[in-house]
């Protein structure tokens, strides 16, 4: 009960990582408002989760919605203790020569501003309290290109300045900021952001689970709750001397090249070897 009589707020919390991060700080105690635009997923969150779940329709998008969300979670509790910046999807999908500024614009206010004003409009509920976190959803996008669309990737890259800056301007405050990179995790977002048809979601997302457990050293696809746990422990009193960090979670998706962690994958050194055997028995074969 790790968080027992603390108030948290989390974003996108109909479905996937936000659904999991909801139902285990709910589990362990929280007070949980669980905010979205998807009502109906939400409000069956509230109603089927084990703890006190509190729905409120919010759109990231409108920072006025967001600022209407921390106000109703301090009103009915007395403050805020933690907040989980996790709502998003997949943005934009064009690369950088043939995106347009609307375009643009709509997947750094999803995915970027959200965060900032979550921030911003949370901490004046948050000063004063013991021990209170924010916690933002980044992603391995940001560690380098070929993760993901080039307008996600860069806006989670500054989700991940974004999380510094604000650890340091809130130290002052008492309030740790950090955040999580997922890697490739079993969740909605793929068949959303692919604007996959109804009648073959299901056949996508096996197929998608099928990808992901084939993508990284880790032989099993990454899950929500695996997300929400990492989520949990950065927001805990044991990461009290952790912030303006970012914790990857991603079953080692990024610790390198495919070959240098799957033996049936090409190796480079591996392949200039033979060609070098094959040259030498070449030459003595001439």
């Amino acid at each position: 009960m790790r968080f027992s009589g603390k108030t948290v707020v989390v974003t996108g919390a109909a479905s996937g990582i936000g659904a999991a991060a909801a139902a285990l700080f709910a589990r362990e105690g929280a007070i949980v408002f669980a905010s979205d635009i998807d009502v109906a997923g939400g409000e069956k969150l509230a109603a089927g989760t084990e703890g006190d779940v509190r729905f409120v329709e919010c759109d990231v998008c409108d920072t006025a919605s967001i600022k209407a969300l921390m106000d109703r979670a301090a009103a009915e509790t007395g403050g805020i203790d933690v907040v989980f910046n996790n709502a998003g999807a997949g943005g934009a999908r064009p690369d950088i020569s043939e995106i347009e500024p609307d375009e643009w614009d709509r997947t750094m206010d999803l995915l970027l501003r959200s965060v900032a004003m979550g921030i911003r409009y949370a901490v004046p509920h948050m000063m004063h309290r013991k021990g209170t976190s924010i916690v933002n959803v980044s992603s391995v996008a940001a560690v380098g290109p070929g993760y993901s669309p080039t307008a996600y990737a860069v806006a989670k890259a500054g989700v991940l300045h974004l999380t510094k800056c604000a650890a340091m301007d809130l130290a002052k405050h008492g309030i740790r900021v950090n955040a999580v990179q997922p890697g490739f995790i079993n969740t909605n977002i793929f068949t959303s952001s692919l604007e996959v048809p109804d009648e073959i979601k299901d056949m996508a997302k096996a197929a998608i689970a099928q990808l992901s457990s084939n993508a990284q050293p880790v032989a099993r696809g990454g899950q929500p709750i695996d997300i929400a746990n990492a989520v949990a422990f950065l927001a805990s009193d044991a990461a009290s001397f952790i912030t303006g960090q970012s914790m990857i979670v991603d079953g080692g998706l990024t610790v390198g090249p495919r070959h240098s962690w799957d033996a049936e994958a090409p190796r480079m050194f591996s392949t200039l070897e033979a060609m070098v055997e094959q040259a030498q028995a070449a030459k003595q074969n001439a």
